[in-house]
């Protein structure tokens, strides 16, 4: 079920999306919300990974547990060299 929100956009603004309309044989009701569904996904995901990063910060503090850089590097650029290799052991 769609409904219909009001959305007030500069002059500049409401003809660039009218032209990016055109140039994509879309309606500009297409357009906004496109851009809309990918702003709020883009942020939602933001917002996930700040939770994430609090909660490790917050265990952290709790356990002490941690990796290194070195290991971290060195775990990744196994990685990517196509090893299939296991993150390293945490610890305190």
């Amino acid at each position: 079920m769609a409904t219909t929100t009001p959305l007030e956009l500069d002059d500049d603004l409401q003809t660039r999306v009218q032209h990016l309309a055109s140039a994509r044989r879309r309606s500009a009701s297409w357009i906004m919300r496109e851009a809309i569904a990918q702003y709020v996904e883009r942020e939602e995901k933001r917002e996930a990974f700040r939770a994430d990063a609090l909660d490790a910060w917050e265990a952290y503090q709790a356990d002490g547990l941690h990796v290194t850089q070195e290991e971290a590097d060195a775990w990744l650029a196994k990685l990517e060299a196509g090893e299939d290799a296991e993150p390293p052991a945490c610890h305190a």
